[in-house]
């Protein structure tokens, strides 16, 4: 029983990148205030889950992310973070109600992602990497799994 469990939850696990989409990843952005050009996955889920609110340099961070039910969302929470949305809703949910902490701020789609991220200074944020990104106050920041 426990064996075909933890079967039956391997296959659940292989199929997410068929299911949100093989075809594209998310790539994290920050503003071009950000002094960082790469960060390890634990720092990013850090960041994502509201644990970690200053950069290196002690500037705030402001967290930007999409509806749960938004695709890109979907890609980025379990392609690039390794969380599934539902669990970033609950993370989300303990910090605000127990007040500990607060939520990120939701945005609609992915202009408004890059509109809020290049016009915030220490603002993060993620976009599916098949856009084209021509804007000066907004960069790539590299998630390595260190």
């Amino acid at each position: 029983m426990l064996k075909s469990f933890v079967l039956s939850q391997f296959l659940f696990f292989l199929m997410i990148p068929v299911v949100y989409g093989l075809e594209t990843d998310a790539q994290v952005f920050v503003n071009a205030s950000v002094k960082l050009d790469d960060m390890t996955k634990i720092q990013a889920r850090r960041i994502f889950s509201m644990r970690q609110t200053s950069w290196p340099d002690h500037s705030l961070i402001t967290v930007y992310v999409m509806e749960s039910s938004h695709q890109t969302h979907k890609v980025f929470s379990t392609q690039l973070l390794g969380l599934f949305p539902y669990q970033l809703d609950r993370i989300w949910n303990k910090l605000v109600y127990s007040g500990l902490g607060e939520e990120p701020i939701k945005v609609k789609n992915e202009q408004e992602m890059l509109d809020k991220i290049s016009n915030t200074p220490g603002a993060i944020g993620y976009l599916l990497n098949n856009l084209q990104i021509d804007n000066a106050n907004v960069k790539i920041v590299f998630v390595t799994e260190g």
